[in-house]
């Protein structure tokens, strides 16, 4: 089973979906699911905030976005960097309090407890307050920086005979 959502990150609101399969239509469908609603059918633009993911991914995938609603914007995370996606931050309360652990008897309850998990969040959750400044952005490159300064510099050592 696959679920796909959408996340509105002004309303903290999320739009599901579960289907069988990911891929292009199902990807399209919740685009089309999202879209159909005013605010965002006569939205000036509406960015699609996406990782790359094969079922959106490229300049076909963004064409054929664009092909279908002229106001949706494709806008691609940097590869490994789907953190930056709120829509991730979601997915990781749902792996935390929906699927684990995975007591399941079924499909069907799975897809249940999904709809039953979105329906009560969309109640009660409130948009995330992103904290990650530029600052804090400095921070972590200065610290990669001498993470990866330091592992070639123990790397390059001579080998033990």
């Amino acid at each position: 089973m696959a679920y796909l959502a959408a996340y509105d990150v002004h309303a903290a609101k999320v739009f599901g979906r579960t289907g069988p399969r990911t891929g292009i239509d199902p990807f399209m469908n919740l685009v089309a699911q999202v879209m159909s609603i005013e605010l965002y059918a006569s939205a000036k633009r509406v960015f699609w905030i996406v990782d790359n993911g094969s079922s959106h991914r490229g300049q076909k995938a963004a064409d054929r976005l664009t092909a279908a609603f002229p106001n949706a914007v494709m806008v691609y995370t940097p590869v490994h960097a789907s953190w930056l996606n709120q829509v991730e931050i979601y997915f990781s309360v749902v792996q935390r309090k929906v699927v684990s652990p995975n007591d399941f008897t079924d499909l069907t309850e799975v897809g249940k407890r999904l709809r039953a998990f979105e329906d009560r969040y969309n109640a009660t959750a409130q948009p995330f307050q992103w904290k990650f400044t530029t600052s804090d952005l400095d921070d972590l490159l200065a610290r990669l920086d001498r993470h990866t300064t330091d592992h070639q510099a123990g790397s390059s050592a001579e080998p033990a005979t």
